[in-house]
């Protein structure tokens, strides 16, 4: 055959073709399977049972994954500034003493109970904290000062404090900078004393604009939406030393948010201004590399996700959303 192709120059001509017919068909095919493949979450559309209970703007949303219950935050005048629902989206009772603006929740759970910590990002008598609530919503602890602004100069002194998240050890790592003058990551220890603070106003390593969101994997690194900066930058838990930034997955819109999946294997994202949730492959202990999109759901038009957390259990990601008022939940295939 391949003499008779070398031979006749019609036959190697209509040979290429067929070559690259046949190429295209198992590239279409490949691509085909690999999308099906990446289906990844499907919206519940029976969560919440009763969405009349959102009655304000829904900026933050946390889930006690031992207890199942689902708290989310929001804004308004005369609304409760917390809800509380089941993980089947029931709603049970709402709370609202001492929350003046809440930004980002965070269900921390011990072996003796769990509790609520709410960033406040108020500028009245009960703004620019960190406070810790039972679960009923009784204030147990506060951070910063209420009402006054801080400065960088100042570890406990915040300015807008966007989101916190909370070591089962009790350790605190906080973002400080929902459009304030502070613009940092610090971490706290469980009697409240700073271990490390990291970061001011720029674009350079390890500084900020606007730090909105923070979590940890499963291999002591700290994760940090830089969400005016268009990345997502890197930290180590211990040291605060700088690791590595992601920014070719944020051309489009900054993270605002960022959880991992259950199993770690995953950083959910979530873009307001493009209205996206970003499935991002998590890279393994000793690298960051760059950032590897792996799947995204595309929300509708003008829901504007702010916040979200996961089920540790399940591995449901549950999306606060400004623009339309309400807390969706996706649910893994």
């Amino acid at each position: 055959l391949s003499a008779a192709v070398s031979s006749d120059p019609t036959l190697m001509e209509f040979d290429y073709y067929i070559f690259i017919l046949y190429s295209q068909v198992l590239k279409a095919e490949y691509f085909s399977s690999w999308r099906g493949e990446q289906q990844m979450y499907k919206l519940d559309i029976g969560w919440p049972k009763t969405p009349e209970h959102f009655t304000g703007q829904t900026v933050c949303v946390a889930v006690d994954s031992l207890r199942g219950l689902v708290y989310v935050g929001q804004r308004g005048d005369n609304v409760p500034k917390v809800l509380v629902f089941s993980k089947e989206g029931y709603f049970l009772y709402s709370w609202n003493d001492t929350v003046e603006m809440p930004h980002g929740i965070f269900v921390w759970n011990t072996a003796a109970g769990s509790s609520i910590w709410i960033t406040d990002v108020g500028t009245g008598k009960y703004g620019h904290t960190v406070k810790q609530y039972s679960p009923l919503g009784k204030l147990m602890q506060v951070l910063g000062t209420p009402g006054n602004a801080g400065s960088s100069l100042i570890p406990l002194q915040f300015d807008q404090p966007a989101e916190i998240f909370v070591e089962e050890t009790g350790e605190i790592y906080v973002v400080d900078g929902d459009g304030g003058m502070n613009n940092r990551l610090l971490k706290l220890s469980d009697d409240y004393k700073e271990i490390w603070l990291t970061g001011i106003n720029g674009s350079g390593i390890g500084q900020f604009k606007i730090p909105h969101s923070v979590t940890l994997d499963a291999f002591g690194r700290v994760w940090v939406a830089d969400r005016d900066n268009k990345r997502i930058q890197v930290f180590d838990k211990d040291t605060g030393e700088w690791l590595g930034s992601w920014t070719d997955c944020f051309s489009e819109d900054g993270p605002y948010s960022v959880r991992f999946s259950a199993d770690y294997k995953y950083l959910i994202v979530a873009q307001l201004n493009i209205n996206r949730l970003a499935i991002l492959a998590a890279p393994p202990v000793g690298s960051i590399g760059d950032c590897v999109m792996v799947h995204s759901v595309q929300l509708a038009d003008e829901t504007k996700p702010h916040l979200v957390d996961v089920d540790m259990r399940s591995g449901a990601i549950y999306v606060a959303e400004i623009g339309a008022q309400q807390v969706q939940k996706y649910v893994p295939l």
